[in-house]
Order: structure tokens, then C-alpha cells, then sequence
């Protein structure tokens, strides 16, 4: 089958680094060709180079077999190139047509013809499958949704190679599902994909062929049928990789944070958490397992003083802390991976190195006197956290906000496990993070549980739930249904009650649905 781009010797150098080294990787025309790696392993880099936002310093882009000169976005529309970004960009106040047809609007009589606009979308959506209305406003539908309209926008360009970057980080498990089964329709149609992605189980599920690359060389391609979950994963690591965690069992003690018949209203004042109770003890993983958007996010919040309950109460260590400031509850030892690490974790235009401290940034040994910032001392915690947690690129005084999503998350981790806290609430952790550090962060929350440490821990991911936990509670519709030991819950039981199952028939004969299957993940 012939190659319809075709990347020959690419090499491009960041200071201190290489991010892609003389990688040469062809792709069929009308596959779906996975690109797969650890982070920092050069696969944005690379596709940000086809697409123009990055110029490689060596080597060629060859497109339909002629050289292909990418000096922008713009001229890799015009040759046939798209590409949708893991954070969208839409405008919230326009309609889908709007943003579809942007800076490319259908005119009559010197007028942007909008009906003309909402028909050619409408139509395009129904020829690839893709759901959506275009007259609706972006503000006003789901996160699946403007994905749908980012693949809309590049095939209103006419788009032949599509590049997802990390198209599933976002989506629920049924939108995951939508979204594969897009894919299948755009390539049966000829449009040939690039797929970014962190899950091996997708790559396995969707992909003809995978590419793998680690530290920004090109370790191998492998036809999809011919390979599996442990080969893939020890392609990107460069070593034999445990897929599920090794623990002994847990010890439970006293309760270190419990809830009492809370209930939270979203953003929008509708209720979200309706009537929960439940108890984190010290030295046991509490597992929330449930399809996002659930009440997930609100139950969170709630717990770590980010949003006043309507209602209920919030303790801990014996005592009522609901309205509370977020500082002064992690100043009671509480350490929190929250769920959007741009919005809760981070502060993009920091340091690493001020990223890495913040909650502490007021506190001995990180200033002196109360009012001076004892730079030698923050230079050495961030030195010592970025050596541990494998930050890339390792230095410390690079601006967040530059490094991969990946390695944003391992500053939010690194900061709050080195924290030593008494109660860990970890809200999708591994969220963006490569297979080896998913490994080191799952043994790494094994072990605070195992020094005492409560963890509530929510995820997406039902393998991370099932592997980490020691108990599982299940919340459908902002309650939680049922709760379970590690030994009684099964992917099959569990997957009904997510769904809305009877909690009374949960070994009954619905199966939960493939996406439902979290994936082993990899950057």
C-alpha cells in the first residue's frame, strides 16, 4: 500500500534536548496509524512539524511523494492536513457552523451565507457520522461534542490525513466509543489518521499499524494484529513493564476523612451529589468508580473546601471542616491531585521550580523571615522532585507551561505526594502520565497507604480502580450505589452498576461497554 506522507530523517533540537532524532516513519494512505511513547518521546513534536507549528532542523516531509514545504499551519491545510489538539480551539460564543466554517465562510452577494453554512455542515456531520447540531452554540454542548466539531472543522478544509492528539483525554467512555466509531467511518471513507493516544488498549482496539518512539529516536513499527499489550509497552519503556500493581493487603485503621449525607450542586445549580456517606481510614485505598460526570468532580471539591455543600458535612480527623479554605485544609495534612491540572494544579506562567511549591510557597524552608524567598532551598526541592518523578526536560526554572501534558501532571504529583500527607485525595493521577509513570505513581500511592496515608482515589480508568483500591464505591447519578471489597468487584459487576444497574441484580448479564475497559496508558 502506498505511503501517503512520509516523514524521512527528522530531527529537531530544543536547548538541552533532542525531541526528535533522525526519525524516518511512513504512513498509508487510509490507515489509522497510532503514534505511541513515553513523555517527552518527540510525538507531538513530530506531528506539530507536519502540521507547520514547529520547522524541524533536518530532514524532509514528503507528501503524495513530493516534497512538501511546511512552514505554517496554513499551508498544511492547503495541502491536505488537519489536525485536532488535545485542549480545543473554539470559540464558546459562535455556533458550530461558525467554527466550522471560520476564516473559510461560503459568501453571497458579498455576505457570509450562514444558512448555506449550517446546510454544508449539517451535511458534512451525516456523511462521516459525526453528531452534532450546527446551529447550536459551543457553550452549550458537550466536551464530545466540540471534539466532533475540531474533525469537522478539518474535513470542511478537506483534510486527507487527520492528526488526533490524545483525542480520548477528555471523553467520557460512551463519547470514546462515538469517537472510534467516527474514526472507523472517516477511514473507510479514505481519510488516513494519525492517532496520538496514552491507552494501549485503544491503540490495540482502533489502530492498523503503531509506531512507538522513546526518548526521540523511532524504536520500532509493528502491524496492530501482531502485537500486544506487553510487547508495546516495553517498546516504550525499553523494559519489562508490570501492568497491575503488587501490594499485600491493606490495614486499615481509624477514619481519617469521612462525608455525611452531603449534597452539591454543579456550576450550573443543578444537584450533583445527592445524599453521600462514606469514610476514607488511614492505610486504605477508597476507590469512586463511575462514569465521568457522575458527581465525581463535585463530591471532590466539596472534600477539599473548593465547593460549599448544600448540605451534609465534611470531617476530618474527627472534625467538621466544610467551609474551609482549600489552604487550610491542606494545611491540616491533606494532599489533592485535582482532576484539570491547568485549572486546579498549576500556574502555567510559573517555574517548575515555584510550581513544585506552591501551597508551601510561604513556609520554612522556602522563605525566611515571613517575607524573603530562600531561592537556594527551592532550587534543591526542585532539583531532588524532577530527578525523582523524571520531569522532562529536568530543569527547574523552565516555565510550566511549555512542558507536555505529561510532565505537567508529574509536577502536580511529585509536589503533593512529597507533601507527606495524612489523607491523599487523588482525582484521575495518571491522567496525560506514560506507562513507566504510571507505574512509579501507582506504587507510589500503594506506599503512602501502606505508611498510614487515607486515599480516596477517582479515576476513569476502571483498571487503575480495580488495581489500586481496597474498597469500591460505585456513584451512578450522583449517589453512590454500592460499595464493594477489592475481592468482590469484577469488571463485569462493576461496569453494570456504572451504567445504572440494580445494585440488587449486579451479577446480572449486561456486560459493560468496550470503552468502558480502561487501558493501560502510555504518552
Amino acid at each position: 500500500m502506498e505511503n501517503i506522507l512520509e516523514l524521512s530523517h527528522i530531527t529537531k533540537r530544543f536547548p538541552g534536548v533532542i525531541a526528535n532524532d533522525d526519525i524516518s516513519l511512513g504512513i498509508r494512505k487510509g490507515e489509522i496509524h497510532a503514534l505511541v511513547g513515553e513523555n517527552g518521546s518527540g510525538k507531538s513534536t513530530l506531528m506539530n512539524i507536519v502540521y507547520g507549528l514547529y520547522h524541524a532542523d533536518g530532514g524532509e516531509i514528503i507528501l503524495h511523494g513530493k516534497r512538501a514545504e511546511i512552514s505554517e499551519p496554513r499551508i498544511a491545510i492547503s495541502l491536505g492536513l488537519g489536525m485536532v489538539f488535545q485542549h480545543f480551539m473554539l470559540v464558546e460564543t459562535l455556533t458550530v457552523a461558525e467554527n466550522v466554517i471560520l476564516h473559510s465562510e461560503p459568501h453571497k452577494w458579498g455576505f457570509v451565507d450562514y444558512r448555506r453554512a449550517a446546510k454544508e455542515v449539517e451535511e458534512l456531520a451525516a456523511a462521516y457520522g459525526l453528531r452534532v447540531d450546527p446551529r447550536a452554540k459551543v457553550t452549550d454542548i458537550s466536551v464530545g461534542q466540540e471534539q466532533r466539531v475540531e474533525i469537522l472543522k478539518a474535513l470542511y478544509r478537506q483534510a486527507e490525513v487527520l492528526i488526533l492528539d490524545e483525542p480520548t483525554a477528555v471523553l467520557t467512555p460512551q463519547e470514546t466509543e462515538e469517537l472510534f466509531q467516527v474514526m472507523n467511518n472517516l477511514r473507510e471513507q479514505g481519510t488516513t489518521i494519525v492517532f496520538i493516544t496514552h491507552k494501549i488498549k485503544e491503540v490495540l482496539a482502533i489502530s492498523d499499524r503503531v509506531s512507538v518512539l522513546r526518548r526521540g529516536k523511532l524504536v520500532g513499527t509493528r502491524n496492530t494484529a501482531e502485537t500486544g499489550q506487553k510487547e508495546l509497552a516495553e517498546m516504550m519503556v525499553g523494559r519489562e513493564v508490570l501492568l497491575r500493581v503488587e501490594k499485600e493487603p491493606a490495614k486499615p485503621a481509624d477514619t481519617v476523612a469521612s462525608v455525611v449525607g452531603l449534597h452539591v450542586r454543579d456550576r450550573r445549580g443543578m444537584p450533583a451529589v445527592k445524599d453521600i456517606s462514606l469514610e476514607i481510614k488511614r492505610g486504605e485505598v477508597l476507590g469512586i468508580a463511575g462514569v465521568e460526570g457522575n458527581g465525581q468532580q463535585e463530591l471532590v471539591e466539596a472534600i477539599t473546601g473548593l465547593t460549599m455543600p448544600e448540605a451534609g458535612t465534611v470531617m476530618l480527623h474527627g472534625e467538621p471542616i466544610q467551609g474551609l479554605s482549600p489552604m487550610k485544609i491542606k494545611r491540616r495534612k491533606v494532599s489533592y491531585i485535582p482532576e484539570d491540572r491547568h485549572k486546579r494544579g498549576l500556574i502555567l506562567e510559573y517555574t517548575v521550580a515555584d510550581n513544585l511549591i506552591l501551597g508551601l510557597h510561604s513556609d520554612p524552608p522556602f522563605v525566611e523571615c515571613y517575607l524573603f524567598r530562600n531561592d537556594r532551598q527551592i532550587k534543591e526541592h526542585a532539583e531532588k522532585l524532577v530527578r525523582d518523578y523524571d520531569i522532562r526536560p529536568p530543569n527547574p526554572s523552565q516555565v510550566i507551561r511549555t512542558l507536555s501534558g505529561g510532565n505537567q501532571q508529574k509536577a502536580v504529583v511529585a509536589r503533593e505526594f512529597s507533601r507527606s500527607p495524612e489523607f491523599l485525595v487523588c482525582s484521575q493521577p495518571t491522567r496525560g502520565l506514560d506507562i513507566g509513570a504510571i507505574e512509579f505513581i501507582h506504587q507510589e500511592i500503594i506506599r503512602q497507604r501502606d505508611q498510614g496515608t487515607g486515599v480516596l482515589l477517582v479515576s476513569a480508568e476502571l483498571d487503575e480502580i480495580m488495581s489500586l483500591s481496597d474498597r469500591i464505591a460505585v456513584i451512578f447519578d450522583g449517589r453512590i450505589v454500592a460499595v464493594l471489597s477489592a475481592e468482590e468487584a469484577d469488571e463485569r459487576r462493576l461496569g453494570y452498576l456504572m451504567l445504572g444497574g440494580d445494585p440488587q441484580h449486579a451479577t446480572g448479564p449486561q456486560q459493560p461497554t468496550g470503552a468502558m475497559e480502561s487501558g493501560v496508558t502510555a504518552e
